[in-house]
Protein backbone atom coordinates (compact mmCIF):
# COMPACT_ATOMS: atom_id res chain seq x y z
CA UNK A 1 0.00 0.00 0.00
CA UNK A 2 2.85 2.37 0.82
CA UNK A 3 4.49 1.78 -2.56
CA UNK A 4 1.19 2.41 -4.37
CA UNK A 5 0.62 5.60 -2.39
CA UNK A 6 4.16 6.74 -3.19
CA UNK A 7 3.55 6.03 -6.86
CA UNK A 8 0.35 8.07 -6.87
CA UNK A 9 2.13 10.94 -5.17
CA UNK A 10 5.15 10.95 -7.48
CA UNK A 11 3.31 10.34 -10.79
CA UNK A 12 1.72 13.81 -11.01
CA UNK A 13 5.09 15.40 -10.26
CA UNK A 14 6.73 13.37 -13.03
CA UNK A 15 3.94 13.70 -15.59
CA UNK A 16 3.69 17.48 -15.36
CA UNK A 17 6.40 19.94 -16.27
CA UNK A 18 8.46 17.14 -17.84
CA UNK A 19 11.56 17.67 -19.93
CA UNK A 20 13.21 15.43 -22.49
CA UNK A 21 15.85 14.55 -19.88
CA UNK A 22 13.24 13.24 -17.43
CA UNK A 23 11.71 10.85 -19.96
CA UNK A 24 14.86 9.19 -21.27
CA UNK A 25 14.25 5.51 -21.88
CA UNK A 26 16.65 2.92 -20.56
CA UNK A 27 15.26 0.27 -22.95
CA UNK A 28 13.73 1.87 -26.05
CA UNK A 29 10.40 0.36 -27.00
CA UNK A 30 10.55 1.45 -30.65
CA UNK A 31 13.26 1.27 -33.28
CA UNK A 32 14.86 4.57 -34.29
CA UNK A 33 12.83 4.56 -37.53
CA UNK A 34 9.58 4.04 -35.62
CA UNK A 35 10.62 6.76 -33.16
CA UNK A 36 11.17 9.18 -36.05
CA UNK A 37 7.80 8.17 -37.52
CA UNK A 38 6.12 8.80 -34.17
CA UNK A 39 7.79 12.22 -33.99
CA UNK A 40 6.40 13.10 -37.43
CA UNK A 41 2.91 11.89 -36.48
CA UNK A 42 2.99 14.01 -33.32
CA UNK A 43 4.25 16.98 -35.34
CA UNK A 44 1.37 16.55 -37.80
CA UNK A 45 -1.10 16.59 -34.91
CA UNK A 46 0.51 19.65 -33.24
CA UNK A 47 2.64 21.45 -35.83
CA UNK A 48 5.10 24.25 -35.23
CA UNK A 49 3.49 27.69 -35.51
CA UNK A 50 4.57 30.72 -33.52
CA UNK A 51 5.13 28.20 -30.72
CA UNK A 52 7.21 25.01 -30.92
CA UNK A 53 5.44 21.94 -32.25
CA UNK A 54 5.26 18.49 -30.72
CA UNK A 55 8.46 17.33 -32.42
CA UNK A 56 10.49 20.29 -31.16
CA UNK A 57 9.30 19.59 -27.62
CA UNK A 58 10.15 15.87 -27.94
CA UNK A 59 6.57 14.81 -27.26
CA UNK A 60 7.32 11.54 -29.07
CA UNK A 61 9.73 10.64 -26.24
CA UNK A 62 6.97 11.30 -23.71
CA UNK A 63 4.56 9.09 -25.70
CA UNK A 64 7.10 6.29 -25.93
CA UNK A 65 7.81 6.50 -22.18
CA UNK A 66 4.12 6.35 -21.29
CA UNK A 67 3.43 3.45 -23.65
CA UNK A 68 6.48 1.55 -22.39
CA UNK A 69 5.90 2.11 -18.67
CA UNK A 70 2.13 2.36 -18.33
CA UNK A 71 0.50 0.25 -21.04
CA UNK A 72 0.21 -3.54 -21.07
CA UNK A 73 1.80 -5.73 -23.75
CA UNK A 74 -1.31 -6.00 -25.98
CA UNK A 75 -1.67 -2.19 -26.04
CA UNK A 76 2.04 -1.85 -26.83
CA UNK A 77 1.64 -4.26 -29.75
CA UNK A 78 -1.42 -2.35 -30.97
CA UNK A 79 0.67 0.81 -30.83
CA UNK A 80 3.60 -0.74 -32.72
CA UNK A 81 1.26 -2.31 -35.29
CA UNK A 82 -0.45 1.06 -35.75
CA UNK A 83 2.87 2.70 -36.57
CA UNK A 84 3.58 0.02 -39.15
CA UNK A 85 0.05 0.29 -40.57
CA UNK A 86 0.25 4.06 -41.00
CA UNK A 87 3.52 3.73 -42.91
CA UNK A 88 2.10 0.93 -45.08
CA UNK A 89 -1.02 2.99 -45.76
CA UNK A 90 1.16 5.96 -46.75
CA UNK A 91 3.05 3.76 -49.23
CA UNK A 92 -0.24 2.67 -50.79
CA UNK A 93 -1.82 6.12 -50.79
CA UNK A 94 1.00 8.31 -52.09
CA UNK A 95 3.85 5.97 -52.96
CA UNK A 96 6.22 7.06 -50.22
CA UNK A 97 6.58 6.73 -46.48
CA UNK A 98 4.60 8.88 -44.06
CA UNK A 99 7.76 10.79 -43.18
CA UNK A 100 8.34 11.74 -46.84
CA UNK A 101 4.77 12.95 -47.39
CA UNK A 102 3.86 16.61 -47.31
CA UNK A 103 1.66 18.15 -44.63
CA UNK A 104 -1.57 17.74 -46.62
CA UNK A 105 -0.87 14.05 -47.29
CA UNK A 106 0.00 13.38 -43.65
CA UNK A 107 -3.10 15.17 -42.41
CA UNK A 108 -5.32 13.30 -44.87
CA UNK A 109 -3.88 9.97 -43.76
CA UNK A 110 -4.38 10.75 -40.07
CA UNK A 111 -7.94 11.88 -40.81
CA UNK A 112 -8.50 8.59 -42.61
CA UNK A 113 -7.27 6.70 -39.53
CA UNK A 114 -9.48 8.77 -37.21
CA UNK A 115 -12.57 7.99 -39.30
CA UNK A 116 -11.67 4.39 -40.10
CA UNK A 117 -14.18 1.59 -39.68
CA UNK A 118 -11.29 -0.67 -38.68
CA UNK A 119 -11.12 -0.63 -34.85
CA UNK A 120 -7.32 -1.05 -34.68
CA UNK A 121 -6.68 2.05 -36.80
CA UNK A 122 -9.17 4.15 -34.88
CA UNK A 123 -7.78 2.94 -31.53
CA UNK A 124 -4.22 3.71 -32.62
CA UNK A 125 -5.14 7.22 -33.76
CA UNK A 126 -7.06 7.94 -30.55
CA UNK A 127 -4.16 6.71 -28.44
CA UNK A 128 -1.53 8.74 -30.31
CA UNK A 129 -3.62 11.90 -30.43
CA UNK A 130 -4.53 11.71 -26.75
CA UNK A 131 -0.94 11.12 -25.68
CA UNK A 132 0.32 13.85 -28.02
CA UNK A 133 -2.04 16.43 -26.56
CA UNK A 134 -1.32 15.31 -23.00
CA UNK A 135 2.43 15.35 -23.57
CA UNK A 136 2.37 18.73 -25.27
CA UNK A 137 0.17 20.39 -22.65
CA UNK A 138 2.29 18.99 -19.79
CA UNK A 139 5.67 19.84 -21.34
CA UNK A 140 7.91 22.24 -19.49
CA UNK A 141 7.70 24.81 -22.30
CA UNK A 142 3.90 24.93 -22.40
CA UNK A 143 3.51 24.79 -18.62
CA UNK A 144 5.89 27.67 -18.01
CA UNK A 145 5.47 29.88 -21.09
CA UNK A 146 1.87 29.40 -22.23
CA UNK A 147 -0.23 28.32 -19.26
CA UNK A 148 2.01 29.96 -16.62
CA UNK A 149 1.47 26.98 -14.35
CA UNK A 150 2.31 27.35 -10.67
CA UNK A 151 2.84 24.17 -8.66
CA UNK A 152 1.12 25.72 -5.64
CA UNK A 153 -2.02 27.70 -6.47
CA UNK A 154 -1.86 31.34 -5.52
CA UNK A 155 1.01 33.00 -3.75
CA UNK A 156 1.33 33.64 -0.04
CA UNK A 157 2.59 37.05 0.93
CA UNK A 158 3.46 36.65 4.60
CA UNK A 159 4.42 40.19 5.44
CA UNK A 160 2.39 42.95 3.79
CA UNK A 161 1.58 46.44 4.98
CA UNK A 162 -1.99 46.86 6.23
CA UNK A 163 -3.50 50.27 5.49
CA UNK A 164 -4.60 52.22 8.61
CA UNK A 165 -8.16 52.53 7.20
CA UNK A 166 -8.55 48.74 7.13
CA UNK A 167 -7.39 48.46 10.76
CA UNK A 168 -9.85 51.14 11.97
CA UNK A 169 -12.77 49.44 10.18
CA UNK A 170 -12.25 46.22 12.11
CA UNK A 171 -12.70 47.93 15.53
Amino acid sequence: MAVAAGGFISLPAWATNWTSETVQLTHPFLTSGQDDLLADIAETIIPTTDTPGAKALNVHQFIQKIVTDCYDKPAQETFRNGLNAIDEQAQKAFGKSFREGDTAQRTALLTQFSQSTEPAQKEFYSMVKGLTVRGYMNSEYVMTNLTHYQMIPGHYYGCVPVPAKAVSQTK
